[in-house]
């Protein structure tokens, strides 16, 4: 099944409205958002649950197709429903059900009402992703699932950090930070609106948040980044070369992808 956009009419022809979940999500537990014949998504979850509560399948869209193993806070899901079908239920009950039937590690924060023709996926103007690094010689424990921990014993230079992310601000073709197979055929223009590195400290354990907000990303885009972040901040490499290899348009010329489980979706806007 492929994304649609959403229509004024069901397949019975009766009026639909479009209704919004807000989720979080571990995504540990997940083979990714997108659904997968044969494995854990959080959308074939949702979409599960609300099959079993409408008693009919009820096609979602998320804003974010994120990746195994990557989490989010602030997902939106989209999809359509009836005005009977509306009425059966509060979004409050709907609520409930919705996290009684679907698995540990995946929650329905809210539920609202959106006008016609809205997309949780195309009526997105920014999405804010936050990515955390650990930096030192020991490793998280609290922060494990959620951080990447980077050994090391001298300071990581943050300022070099910023330094370096000022090239990425601003609308570029970024197909030096993505998966290549993903890239062909595809326009690779984006645009970052901003980057902030800052610290954090979360029970008791200090963490470096990169937080990236533009209107779209690239598979793996958020994550190439922050690889290429870190050799900066390593003294691998000066800030300059983020430029050079934003300009060479090949995902060779850049560092590692950071892992998976560093990565947050934080919020979507519209």
């Amino acid at each position: 099944m492929t994304d649609k956009q959403p229509t004024d009419y069901g397949a019975f022809g009766a009026k639909t409205s479009v209704v919004a979940l807000t989720v979080s999500y571990d995504g540990a537990g997940f083979a990714g958002f997108a659904r997968q014949q044969g494995q854990l998504t959080v959308q074939g979850e949702l979409e599960r649950a609300l099959a079993l509560l409408f008693r009919h399948e009820v096609i979602t869209v998320g804003a974010g197709r994120t990746d195994a193993g990557v989490h989010a806070n602030g997902q939106v899901v989209s999809f359509e429903l009836t005005a009977d079908e509306l009425a059966q239920r509060s979004f409050e009950k709907l609520r409930t059900s919705l996290n009684a039937l679907t698995p540990e590690g995946l929650v329905v924060k809210s539920i609202e009402e959106k006008p016609a023709g809205f997309s949780a996926r195309f009526s997105a103007i920014q999405r804010e992703y936050r990515y955390r690094i650990v930096y030192g010689p020991v490793p998280p424990l609290f922060l494990a699932r959620y951080a990447w921990w980077v050994p090391g014993d001298e300071p990581i230079d943050v300022h070099a950090m910023r330094q370096a992310a000022e090239y990425l601000v601003g609308e570029h073709d970024f197909k030096t930070f993505c998966v290549a197979k993903s890239a062909e055929g595809q326009t690779t223009m984006r645009r970052i609106d901003s980057i902030f590195i800052f610290g954090m400290q979360h029970l008791g354990e200090h963490s470096l948040v990169i937080q990236v907000v533009g209107n779209a990303f690239l598979h793996s885009m958020v994550r190439v980044i922050v690889g290429c972040l870190v050799e900066v901040g390593l003294r691998r490499r000066p800030p300059e070369w983020i430029e050079e290899i934003l300009l060479a348009r090949d995902r060779r010329a850049a560092a590692q992808t950071a892992p998976a489980h560093g990565l947050t979706l934080w919020d979507v806007r519209y």
